[in-house]
């Protein structure tokens, strides 16, 4: 579903990513972790072109996203993106936020999307919130809101940039149990989480980043219980300690 191939970006002279290298199947659960400024957030950017990058290639579903001819709003309509601030229009009620771009980009009719909308706010619990504008939500709410619209495209993949670092944490296990949930249905899922739990209970692979670099690419059970680097092993003392 997604391949990442020696993946290099700069901002100027700076190497944010060097030589990058990963992949995710169809129904394929990763979730890339590392300290901070390792590039995780960097790399997830990439996969649709939301950070340019300057070698290397990135292929969605056979698209390939630094291609010249790519149409990357369409490509972008098919990966649903979750980010860490919620990204909702705070002018527009909750339903308006899911129905707005299944309009204008997939040409769902006003009602279809409407229907759409409410029976994903159903499925993350805020039916009764509709109505409402995103201030009027807490942070966990508004999180799950974002999943809901995302969703709403109907993606083929779905890419989560640390969507639960910005919460309280009271609201942060309102946010994972939807993100459990997709992983059990089976939705492709790329997270950048420091959520080892979530890790630990649905990631079929853990990428450790360190430096711009992935430092290793391995399973679940080989990850926590057997890493291989150095830099992963005190990563997980400090993480894992808690």
């Amino acid at each position: 579903m997604i391949e990442i191939k020696n993946v290099s970006k700069w901002y100027g002279s700076f190497q944010v990513l060097t030589k990058c290298s990963t992949s995710v199947k169809k129904g394929e659960v990763v979730v890339v972790c590392g300290p901070s400024g390792s590039g995780k957030s960097t790399l997830i950017k990439c996969v649709n072109a939301l950070e340019p990058f300057q070698e290397g290639e990135v292929v969605i579903d056979g698209t390939s996203v630094g291609a010249a001819g790519t149409d990357l709003p369409r490509l972008r309509s098919k990966v649903g993106m979750v980010f860490q601030h919620f990204e909702l229009f705070p002018h527009l009620s909750i339903i308006e936020n899911l129905t707005l771009a299944q309009v204008k980009v997939l040409n769902r009719s006003a009602e279809a999307a409407r229907d759409k909308g409410l029976a994903l706010l159903e499925r993350v619990g805020l039916t009764a919130h509709a109505d409402k504008f995103p201030g009027q939500l807490s942070g966990g709410q508004q999180q799950r809101v974002a999943i809901a619209r995302a969703l709403a495209m109907d993606p083929m993949c779905m890419l989560f940039d640390e969507p639960t670092s910005a919460l309280d944490p009271e609201m942060i296990n309102e946010v994972l149990d939807v993100m459990v949930q997709l992983a059990q249905e089976g939705m492709t899922m790329m997270c950048v989480t420091h959520e080892m739990g979530f890790a630990r209970k649905v990631a079929h692979r853990v990428i450790f980043m360190d430096k711009g670099e992935i430092v290793e690419d391995a399973t679940k059970d080989d990850f926590f219980g057997k890493p291989r680097s150095e830099r992963a092993v005190q990563f997980l003392s400090k993480i894992l300690q808690h």
